[in-house]
């Protein structure tokens, strides 16, 4: 019988989480051998490769202040619990995985009670857009942080933020999918556009966005009616989306589940989407893309709040432009949210036109900025800095 290894914690909060993290035990395996033993929160990849789970991670996987209010008891318990199970089994080192409100809760706790248990951060918090002064309070309770964004350890640096290491991005790792082949976007003509219509992820993004998005469709479609207008839905959200666009003057292509996303995607002309992770997507698919965003009244209230008292730290809110260093892709917050303005900005893209060609030549760019060194995967590069820790 083989000799136990290390003990590794890993504690994820979702379902993204729970990929980074199967992905990095993959790694770690491949590594240091078949004889670690993992411990902490995941779900069903990460169960899979022989995580013993606290709990099941739907506990504490909820979006939404409404829903995280109604479960904010047993969210809190699940904190405690996860705190005391780390301290016990005493592990030789913890991994949070991104699901900040959870996550660090426990990582702040984990280092008052065992302060000699090495902690790094997988994913980092969008301190370069909100709340600034959290890259500094972090350094006290995370020792290595991953960032998934070319620009972040410079951004932690500069805000006194933990050691932050770029291991890249995981849209990087699946360009098959998003990139088109031979014959699935076909050359842009008269009588040939696609256009994607992306108005978010969540519902609140749709409520806020769809009937403007609505507007800017009728308005392309008056100037080009050929256009053929695609709309990925999230499959838990068709049914609210599909009411959504029905008043709409021109009906869109609903499409659902990964697949079809990917697909539409692959054929795409143009894009006229929602602010998020979304953005990178559409740039590394070589997409030109117009971008919005409306935010609720509660955080236009702190948005405010954060202009005067001079917190943010960063000019544009759309992932390529900020890994570009430039406004490439025009975008439009609150107020400037005008179907009219959209659809001036999305026509010239829809066409062979200086614009069109101008953004797609800045994207092209982010393939040499996003690379990791020495072709390193992303685990690798996260199980690089995770096996560092374990040794020091």
């Amino acid at each position: 019988m083989s000799e136990a290894g290390p003990t590794i914690c890993l504690v994820a909060g979702e379902e993204s989480g729970d990929q980074l993290g199967s992905e990095l035990m993959k790694a770690l395996n491949g590594r240091l051998g078949s004889n670690l033993r993992y411990c902490g929160v995941g779900g069903e990849r990460m169960t899979a490769l022989g995580l013993t789970s606290f709990f099941d991670m739907t506990d504490v996987s909820v979006m939404g202040l409404s829903a995280v209010l109604a479960r904010l008891p047993l969210i809190v318990r699940r904190v405690y619990q996860t705190v005391d199970a780390v301290v016990a089994q005493d592990p030789s080192v913890l991994v949070i995985i991104d699901s900040p409100d959870f996550t660090h809760s426990v990582a702040k706790r984990v280092r008052k009670r065992a302060p000699h248990i090495p902690i790094i951060g997988y994913v980092s918090p969008s301190v370069w857009a909100w709340r600034p002064g959290r890259a500094k309070r972090m350094s006290a309770y995370v020792d290595e942080l991953l960032a998934l964004l070319p620009f972040e350890p410079a951004v932690h640096k500069r805000l006194g933020g933990p050691r932050t290491h770029y291991v890249g991005h995981p849209l990087s790792e699946n360009l098959e999918q998003l990139r088109p082949s031979s014959g699935e976007r076909n050359a842009l003509g008269a009588d040939n556009r696609v256009l994607l219509v992306l108005p978010g992820s969540r519902g609140s993004e749709i409520k806020r966005l769809l009937s403007d998005f609505g507007d800017t469709v009728g308005l392309v479609k008056d100037k080009m009616p050929d256009v053929e207008v695609l709309l990925p839905a999230v499959p838990h959200l068709e049914d609210r989306i599909r009411e959504g666009v029905s008043g709409w003057r021109f009906q869109p292509e609903i499409v659902t589940g990964l697949q079809a996303k990917n697909a539409a995607f692959r054929r795409a002309h143009a894009a006229l989407a929602a602010s998020g992770t979304v953005s990178l997507e559409l740039a590394l698919s070589g997409v030109p893309m117009v971008v919005a965003y409306r935010v609720d009244w509660f955080f236009r209230r702190l948005k405010e709040l954060n202009r005067v008292l001079k917190l943010a730290n960063i000019e544009t809110f759309v992932l390529p432009n900020i890994i570009l260093g430039k406004k490439t892709i025009p975008e439009f917050l609150d107020e400037e949210v005008e179907a009219r303005v959209l659809a001036d900005q999305l026509l010239p893209l829809l066409d062979d036109s200086p614009e069109r060609n101008a953004q797609l030549s800045e994207l092209e760019r982010l393939d040499d900025l996003m690379r990791l060194p020495d072709g390193h995967s992303q685990r690798d590069a996260a199980a690089d800095v995770v096996i560092a820790a374990m040794r020091k």
